[in-house]
């Protein structure tokens, strides 16, 4: 049975609730709906699923786009009652009759409400009635009719093979290795179930035979080409000819490593990198030429719809208005819109679902007078990608840091990613931009995996003049954060970076030890570093790296990823999707974004040049 039924207006204010439903549910799952769900732009999917202490619930909803209304059905998960659907259909439209902007209180609605949910309730009776129970077929008939189909797709692609081929005889019973088969009823089924795959895959097949003839007229074209050239004689030695190497001294010198030692050691006076102001502290100016480009495409937008439509029916909808938005028109937009977000590197799974809630909170609007479908979406589009990228709580770590010294604790930030996404590098520019601001800062080396990590963070912490606490290769992660944090402490550092081992999201070994670094230190910040590259894999990493923080941790609580911080920015010119894909995926905000090689490349992500980029 339903455990809850409830309408509510966007802006939140509760219209009425099931009285004959009073149970009291179980945690907050329309909370965590609207703020997981309904603002995420997943409002696309057919239900969600809320799992609290003692209790598994479904909701289902629905929208009434025009008058701004949310529908909310919740139930027991291991119910599975078919009716939800339909009842929220039958609400919506008769709702939608009564409801006056003006009025705050339906409470005369119990009684439709009753009506509407006992008539769901007996069409769904007939629906589970009227379904035909599947009789039992004879095997050897069937068996009979496969073979059958079998063989003649099988006469048809040979070209009419007789019995006596050399595949087998009429009974396939026989093999070309000669050997008895068992198994041919089966493997008749399966080239039957693939004959539609495989007659269209030979479609487009490139013929052997004609490949064969290309190659053999390549092979003579070359023979004649050699005969032609000069002769060689058969009977002279070929000698080798001697290589002169260029011995005269560079006239500049190259090497700009530091002068050290044969053991290593450094022993010439390092002075402190000083490369300027962070980027993370400039501000970045947008041009207006993405909204000229948006401007010229939009007017070749309406030119084209004019062409279609003809000039007097396009100038009469633009001034009138189109009476209710119909999925069959979003659905030309959202296309359009869907294979551009994937030509910016967003991932197809995460472009599919913007467009589904785009197209749900669309769906039963009017259109406005001299508006398009096309800029309505788009308008829609942009305001989705606004919401999402935009962070939902604060992201000023110097805040935070300021915060952690008046308890007198260390701030901790633990760097995670795979492999080879420029961690280290990126930890350095972090500590760079926090010493521009009078934070003491100390590195801990906790990547004992790869070779030569700790020397690359020693370098770096050389060359910034801050301290870093490190204990070789071999040793435990884990302990050595813990350690350094301790460490930390005594020295009065302000904040402590961790840097760790790359690893793949697949790699279980790795990823425990992970989930025990983030456990047993409980650092105050999670950044998961991510390339700017990457396009699919960006959601099967982010969403990985989660569910196994979450499923190797031993609290009931457990730390996932808190933000993000993208590489190798300055590399993808117009292909910013992976932002977009990671935030979706994760919730986290972008919080870092490298862009170059020296410590003053780091700076913030900017919300309107991504959204406008991913648009144009």
């Amino acid at each position: 049975m339903l455990e809850q039924l409830l309408i509510f207006t966007r802006g939140g204010l509760i219209l009425w609730t099931c009285k004959e439903l009073g149970n009291a549910l179980k945690g907050s799952p329309i909370d965590t709906l609207i703020r997981s769900c309904l603002l995420e732009e997943r409002s696309g999917a057919a239900s969600y699923n809320y799992d609290a202490p003692g209790a598994a619930y479904t909701l289902k909803w629905t929208f009434h786009n025009e008058l701004g209304l949310v529908f909310v059905a919740v139930y027991q998960r291991i119910l599975h009652l078919l009716y939800v659907d339909d009842l929220l259909a039958m609400l919506k439209r008769e709702f939608s009759v009564i409801y006056d902007p003006k009025r705050t209180a339906y409470d005369d609605f119990d009684e439709t409400f009753r009506q509407l949910r006992m008539e769901a309730e007996a069409r769904a009776e007939e629906l589970k009635k009227s379904k035909p129970v599947a009789k039992p077929v004879n095997n050897s008939k069937k068996q009979g009719q496969v073979q059958k189909v079998g063989f003649e797709g099988g006469n048809k692609k040979k070209g009419g093979s007789g019995p006596g081929s050399d595949g087998g005889d009429g009974n396939g019973r026989k093999m070309e290795n000669g050997h008895a088969n068992g198994n041919t009823d089966e493997t008749k089924v399966a080239l039957v179930a693939n004959g539609k795959e495989n007659a269209s895959s030979n479609i487009g097949a490139f013929d052997v035979n004609k490949l064969q003839k290309l190659r053999a007229k390549g092979g003579k074209k070359t023979d004649t080409v050699v005969n032609k050239g000069s002769k060689v004689d058969p009977n002279k030695k070929i000698t080798k000819k001697n290589r002169v190497w260029d011995v005269s001294p560079t006239e500049s010198k190259l090497d700009f490593t530091d002068p050290a030692d044969q053991n290593g050691d450094e022993n010439a006076v390092i002075v402190a990198a000083d490369e300027g102001e962070s980027m993370m502290d400039k501000e970045e100016i947008v041009s207006s030429e993405s909204e000229t480009e948006e401007d010229e495409e939009m007017e070749k937008d309406s030119k084209m719809e004019t062409k279609k439509k003809g000039w007097f029916s396009a100038m009469f909808q633009s001034i009138a208005g189109k009476a209710n938005l119909e999925k069959a028109d979003l659905e030309p937009a959202l296309k359009a819109l869907k294979d551009r977000l994937m030509t910016k590197n967003v991932a197809e799974e995460i472009a599919e679902k913007l467009c589904e809630s785009v197209a749900a909170s669309l769906e039963g609007k009017k259109l406005a007078s001299f508006t398009r479908v096309s800029s309505t979406v788009q308008a829609a589009m942009e305001e989705a990608l606004v919401r999402i990228l935009t962070p939902r709580r604060s992201i000023d770590i110097l805040r935070d840091v300021h915060a952690a010294k008046e308890q007198r604790k260390p701030y901790v930030v633990v760097f995670v990613g795979v492999n080879g996404v420029g961690k280290s590098t990126n930890l350095a520019k972090v500590a760079y931009w926090l010493l521009q601001h009078n934070v003491s800062v100390m590195m801990a080396a906790c990547d004992t995996f790869r070779s030569g990590a700790v020397e690359q963070l020693r370098t770096h912490a050389r060359r910034l003049q801050i301290p870093i606490f490190e204990k070789g290769y071999e040793k435990d992660p884990a302990i050595v954060a813990k350690e350094a944090i301790q460490e930390a402490t005594r020295n009065g550092s302000d904040v402590v970076l961790v840097d760790t081992a790359g690893r793949m999201q697949d790699n279980e070994p790795l990823m425990r030890a992970l989930s025990k670094l983030v456990n047993l230190n409980n650092p105050d910040l999670v950044l998961f570093v991510g390339e700017a590259l990457v396009g699919n894999d960006a959601v099967d990493q982010l969403s990985k790296f989660n569910q196994k923080l979450a499923d190797l941790s031993t609290s009931p609580k457990p730390q996932l990823i808190d933000g993000i911080l993208l590489t190798k920015f300055d590399t993808i010119d117009d292909k910013v999707g992976a932002a977009l894909s990671m935030v979706y995926i994760s919730g986290a905000p972008v919080m870092f974004v490298g862009c170059g090689q020296s410590y003053t490349d780091l700076k913030k992500l900017n919300v309107k040049s991504i959204v406008k980029t991913l648009l144009k």
